[in-house]
């Protein structure tokens, strides 16, 4: 097997020519005879021992052409491109052109691969960092919050339900006078104000008294998860049960005792100041870097194919997935609850994708520029220390991933640190 002829169709696809001479082809469909035959019975033999030309005499002589065919496709194919050295972004489009016994077979296989990349000028990139002050108004804030995380619900009596309640509620959704599934609970407690549930449920709730029965009608968002209301207008039958209000503790050196590591107020927003104060220096530095990294997209130059952008969506809701699954939950769940689409749930990762792409790829061509080299022994090094990160063993490490793949990202970590050395910070 070899390559045969390589077209450039544009900046990042190719389509290739990859034939397979006779001899690799009859080794192919003698191998497709061996793992098939055990499954084939013909009379006058015992099972498995019908000699190859005798089930292609009675099945046709193409019998095992296409588990020879797809066994090349697994195989030999990607060995080509290995060696060919394409840097593939997407899964390649095998096509069959010929195939026979004499001549062998010839794929047609159209590749993308990552684009050419043009970078200029990426060192001493100059940015300006701004610290916020941090002000009285950002230590009350802090104050109050810590005020809200003690404070206790009580009932509210002789008044009706206001925003910043939580309404004790029984509720059942109807479509159409039907009950709709996942649409009834009892004392529900729902936060006035929150946006929790979907627009015009929360504010039909404010007004009404304790005991109170009521109707409400709302209609659900376009896009919401349950087709069969989405974009529907429902109706809710609600009996409010109880209002409760939060009640939050007094400011004072009573208070700080109980609640945190101080003994006055004083002390306790010296230190709230204190710690504001190094969040407000690490984000300047982090903005500083993220300003550094658009400046690197701006002066890089690419054709970049739509894929790459969502591969790296793909990967992105993989990940968010993971972490949903560690809090017990499942995408359909997020979805329902945020009232959005898958679609419209992968817009939210779209501009953040695209970042992310084109800074590597600034990052792969700088590290080619600098000539930036890790060897295996390094390599090894950051496998056993993620080995040791993620509690596994350096085999079961490698079985993710690659050597190969470990020094792409160390040689982008390193392109990553002469951008960052070299850039000039000012502020």
């Amino acid at each position: 097997m070899g390559l045969v002829s390589a077209n450039k169709i544009d900046a990042t696809k190719y389509e290739l020519i990859i034939g397979v001479d006779a001899e690799g082809f009859e080794k192919a469909l003698q191998g497709a005879y061996m793992k098939a035959r055990k499954k084939i019975n013909i009379n006058g033999f015992r099972k498995g021992k019908a000699p190859r030309k005798m089930i292609e005499q009675l099945y046709g002589e193409n019998v095992f052409y296409e588990d020879a065919v797809n066994d090349l496709v697994r195989t030999d194919i990607t060995k080509v491109l290995d060696e060919e050295n394409y840097d593939l972004i997407d899964t390649p489009e095998v096509a069959v052109e010929s195939v026979n016994k004499d001549d062998g077979v010839k794929f047609k296989v159209t590749v993308m691969v990552k684009p050419e990349v043009e970078i200029s000028d990426y060192k001493g990139i100059e940015v300006e960092k701004t610290v916020n002050a941090v002000t009285d108004e950002d230590i009350d804030k802090q104050l109050q919050a810590l005020r809200e995380r003690n404070g206790r619900l009580v009932t509210v009596e002789g008044r009706p339900a206001e925003n910043g309640d939580v309404a004790v509620i029984d509720f059942e959704g109807f479509k159409d006078g039907v009950p709709f599934k996942g649409g009834k609970d009892e004392n529900y407690e729902l936060a006035l104000g929150s946006g929790t549930f979907i627009p015009g449920f929360e504010e039909q709730v404010v007004g009404k008294s304790t005991g109170e029965e009521f109707t409400i009608n709302v209609t659900f968002p376009e896009n919401y998860q349950m087709e069969e209301i989405a974009g529907q207008l429902c109706e809710f039958k609600i009996k409010l049960n109880e209002i409760k209000t939060k009640e939050l503790p007094d400011l004072d050196d009573e208070f700080v005792k109980d609640a945190t590591e101080f003994e006055t107020i004083d002390e306790l927003k010296n230190d709230m100041r204190t710690k504001l104060e190094e969040r407000s220096a690490k984000n300047a530095e982090m903005e500083a870097e993220n300003k550094i990294f658009e400046t690197l997209i701006d002066k890089m130059s690419a054709d970049i194919p739509e894929v790459m952008f969502e591969h790296k969506i793909d990967e992105m809701v993989r990940d968010f997935e993971m972490r949903l699954s560690q809090q017990g939950l499942n995408m359909e769940m997020y979805l329902t609850y945020t009232n959005m689409d898958m679609a419209a749930f992968r817009k939210t990762f779209e501009e953040q994708a695209q970042k992310q792409v084109k800074v590597r790829l600034a990052l792969e061509k700088i590290a080619e520029l600098e000539s930036i080299d890790i060897s295996d022994e390094k390599a090894e090094e950051e496998i056993s220390r993620m080995a040791e990160q993620y509690n596994l063993t350096v085999d079961r490490v490698k079985s993710v991933v690659s050597v190969k793949a470990v020094k792409e990202d160390l040689k982008v970590a390193e392109a990553s640190k002469i951008v960052l050395d070299s850039a000039k910070i000012n502020g």
